[in-house]
């Protein structure tokens, strides 16, 4: 039996185009689900930019989407290096010392 296509209608926002800047990622997981906030990260202030929440199965996919595309770019434009992890403790506002 062939399958059919399907065209999926996705609805964006205009403001949700321009897109936001990330200079720090956190994850958090459960055996359920998987919580990435994305920061905007300007000593000494910080906010949170985005909190994308999805199941272990699909950040799979998308880990491996971006392996795959990694890849690419670097073909494209050279290797990328990494840098050193920042030192500096972050926190949230409020949070006990």
């Amino acid at each position: 039996m062939e399958q059919q296509k399907r065209e999926i209608k996705i609805k964006v926002r205009d403001e949700d185009l321009r897109g936001v800047y990330s200079n720090l990622m956190q994850i958090l997981h459960t055996k359920d689900e998987f919580i990435l906030d994305f920061f905007l990260v300007s000593p000494p202030n910080g906010i949170l930019n985005s909190r994308v929440i999805m199941n272990p199965a699909h950040l799979k996919r998308m880990i491996s989407a971006l392996q795959e595309n990694l890849g690419r770019y670097e073909e494209q434009f050279g290797k990328i290096e990494a840098t050193a992890v920042p030192e500096q403790k972050i926190g949230f506002a409020g949070e006990d010392k």
